[in-house]
């Protein structure tokens, strides 16, 4: 068999073939109807699992009631994806934002906000409803897909990424928290947490519920290993980092602490340079994210390349100076932002002025 040039032999034919089936074997599921009542009967008892990487509760009350009016009205809800434990509970591997909104409509106290097609119960709890309308919502299924319990976690976190990735429900570190649970991304975590860090740069509450600290930094440490396989699409180089490191955490359990201390570094040395933080202004209350690559990585290579300036007072760098300037506003402007050339330009640009203070 040829695949146009190159020659299949049938030995390559039986490879593929053999490993086709087991991969398959990974994804052993079953499909299942619940009604609404079961679903959020078995949330509200504990039976349905949300593991750790997955993300906050975030959706706001305007989702929540357009979910509520889809399933009111017999729309189609996309499938909730489950892997079975050895104990019988089932872990949500997708789907955890409707399961708890079912949960707060049917057993909780949530009221629904304006609708658009069923605008008489805009503003009703679900015990306004007639005891009939009631059953009727109840008795309403969702259809699941189980995986079962001897589904690998890899095989799990590969679902959870296949899912989401063209998602726009989850944004890309609510992803990486899902796809790509390890050792790496538990330090991105505990790092998000850093106190100094959250005060050199803040950011809205709903960008700490979706996992902004994460984001930035995830960007810190790729962003610093290097840019030689970066295409222009921060998304997918960054998710490949990850991957990639992943593994190195695993093989390699020191990296954590040179990594910690990279960070925690470079965040000291910008309290003590920066006056504003990451902030345009004093008073400023969010980062913009050109502005924190510039400074988080070019004070970090300004350190790797001229250790001493640690230890330079702030008034040898004149920062306020420079970051107030035209040249670096333009820098730091959103046109073209994601471009390679820009991203390494705006890094350069201070690294530069740090190491020639």
């Amino acid at each position: 068999m040829t695949n146009g040039d190159l020659l299949i032999t049938p030995d390559e034919q039986a490879a593929a073939e053999q490993q086709i089936v087991e991969q398959s074997k990974r994804i052993d599921f079953y499909i299942t109807e619940y009604t609404v009542e079961i679903l959020a009967s078995k949330m509200r008892a504990g039976e349905y699992i949300v593991p750790r990487y997955q993300r906050a509760f975030t959706w706001e009350a305007e989702r929540k009631s357009k979910f509520i009016e889809s399933v009111i009205m017999g729309l189609p809800i996309p499938f909730v994806f489950f892997w079975e434990m050895p104990d019988g509970k089932l872990e949500v591997v997708d789907g955890s934002q409707r399961l708890r909104t079912l949960e707060e409509f049917i057993l909780g106290d949530f009221r629904l906000g304006d609708l658009d097609q069923l605008s008489y119960i805009s503003g009703f709890k679900f015990a306004d409803l007639p005891e009939s309308r009631q059953r009727k919502i109840k008795n309403k299924s969702i259809r699941g897909i189980v995986l079962n319990e001897y589904a690998d976690e890899s095989a799990r976190l590969d679902m959870f990424e296949r899912i989401n990735t063209g998602s726009k429900i989850a944004n890309k570190a609510e992803i990486r928290r899902g796809a790509l649970a390890g050792p790496f991304l538990d330090l991105v975590i505990e790092l998000a947490d850093d106190p100094l860090f959250r005060e050199l740069a803040p950011i809205s509450d709903k960008l700490k519920d979706e996992r902004g600290y994460d984001e930035l930094v995830t960007r810190f440490f790729a962003y610093g290993d290097g840019l030689q396989e970066y295409k222009d699409r921060p998304a997918d180089f960054i998710f490949q980092y990850a991957k990639k490191m992943n593994r190195a955490f695993a093989t390699d359990a020191s990296l954590a602490i040179s990594y910690t201390r990279r960070f925690r570094e470079t965040m000291q040395f910008i309290d003590r340079v920066f006056p504003h933080g990451f902030r345009k202004t004093p008073s400023g209350k969010a980062t913009p994210r050109a502005r924190y690559e510039s400074i988080a990585l070019g004070s970090y290579q300004a350190l790797h390349d001229r250790p001493e300036i640690r230890d330079f007072s702030r008034e040898r760098f004149n920062v306020l100076e420079w970051t107030q300037g035209d040249e670096f506003m333009e820098k730091t402007g959103s046109d073209g932002a994601n471009a390679r050339a820009r991203l390494e330009g705006r890094i350069e640009f201070v690294r530069a002025r740090l190491v020639s203070a």
